[in-house]
């Protein structure tokens, strides 16, 4: 059997630690990998790194912006990107996390915010540039403002004369009525308590109804002057419903049934945050990297009982375990009938994502790097690069 793996990029990225790229703890090639020296010892393996722009459906090929790929199987898992719910020209002041150069731009701001604030003589001004607001308090978002939190009143509280970094104020807006809506309800009040402590201000039932260079306003009219924002609310699938020209969801994701396939596309499967999945027990399948992991190993699965005329199983979700961090010896775990919150959750969290990091260099350099940060509070990726200061 011969597999193509077309990719518009040549690296396989660990999204769950994209964050901490965003907040100088780490190097964007601590947490991904060259796919060619991943599949190197798979010989019938052959990447190719081109851009999909459809899916000819009737006659089985891949379109790229340069070619046409036949296919026997397709297997599609393009993921998603932020959404901005139809204000797409927030982008440019609220920029997501989704991909290694949306984190080095993010690190860029919030490092370039405390330079500024130490140059300038105007006290509103520094005001602005030490206000960082993150939307959405989701797990990404909760991550981002415990990070930022640390950073700012711990990392980088000597290094200035002019400002007081300790002064800087985060903020964690939602619309929501509370965070961590995918965790119970005492665990997100935990959150709640955890970010306090570390000295982020969570705003609930906040929705951004504008967004400007200058800061956010609230619905209601509250306004928030701050000169870098992140925006971590909502996802929106890539474009696959459309090459297929099939069923979506509202997020843009294919609706497919329990075999992972859209209807009427047998050799056809579409996985992660790309598809939409009730699971032959009901449920509905959550945008999780293990989600996603498992549904790559049950559509090559299904291919092989394919090909051997088997009949194919149903996919189930096993739901292993919901893990958030917050800062420094702060986190929550989920595991269904025991959760967790505080040091003990934030061990599990920390020895789970070296766990599944590609590669034992990356796995070692990630943990040693980790292990200099508890103990020296030192950030060793604070780096000004890219755009223009």
């Amino acid at each position: 059997m011969d597999v193509t793996l077309i990719d518009r990029r040549n690296y396989h990225l660990f999204q769950p630690l994209l964050y901490q790229v965003a907040t100088a703890g780490l190097s964007p090639a601590q947490i991904a990998s060259p796919i060619r020296r991943i599949v190197s010892r798979q010989r019938n393996v052959t990447v190719l790194m081109e851009k999909v722009v459809g899916v000819d459906k009737e006659r089985r090929e891949v379109v790229t912006s340069g070619r046409r790929i036949p296919f026997d199987y397709l297997i599609i898992g393009t993921g998603a990107r932020h959404a901005y719910f139809g204000n797409d020209n927030w982008e440019e002041f609220a920029p997501g996390l989704k991909k290694i150069d949306e984190a080095t731009e993010i690190r860029r701001r919030i490092l370039l915010a405390f330079e500024k604030a130490e140059a300038t003589e105007d006290e509103s001004e520094r005001r602005r540039l030490l206000t960082f607001v993150v939307v959405g308090g989701g797990p990404t978002g909760v991550e981002m403002a415990g990070a930022i939190a640390e950073l700012a009143h711990r990392t980088i509280i000597a290094d200035f004369r002019h400002i007081n970094p300790a002064q800087t104020k985060i903020i964690l807006v939602e619309a929501g009525t509370r965070i961590l809506t995918s965790f119970p309800e005492h665990l997100s009040a935990s959150a709640m308590r955890q970010l306090a402590k570390l000295g982020v201000t969570v705003t609930t039932e906040a929705a951004v109804t504008s967004c400007d260079a200058q800061g956010i306003t609230l619905k209601g009219g509250d306004r928030i002057e701050a000169a870098t924002i992140i925006w971590a609310a909502g996802v929106m699938a890539s474009p696959a419903g459309k090459w297929l020209d099939a069923a979506c969801d509202r997020a843009g994701r294919v609706i497919v049934d329990a075999t992972l396939r859209p209807p009427g596309c047998d050799t056809i499967f579409v996985i992660g945050d790309t598809a939409a999945v009730t699971d032959a027990n009901g449920v509905v399948v959550p945008g999780v990297a293990p989600a996603a992991k498992q549904m790559g190993h049950f559509a090559a699965l299904s291919i092989l009982e394919h090909l051997a005329n088997k009949t194919p199983e149903m996919f189930r979700y096993r739901n292993y375990g919901n893990l958030a961090t917050i800062g420094r010896k702060a986190a929550v775990a989920d595991f269904g009938r025991f959760t967790l919150s505080g040091f003990l959750a934030w061990l599990i969290w920390g020895f789970a994502h070296i766990w599944f990091l590609i590669g034992f260099r990356n796995r070692l350099v990630v943990f040693l790097d980790w292990i200099m940060a508890y103990l020296t509070f030192e950030r060793g990726a604070r780096l000004i690069t890219g755009g223009e200061n």
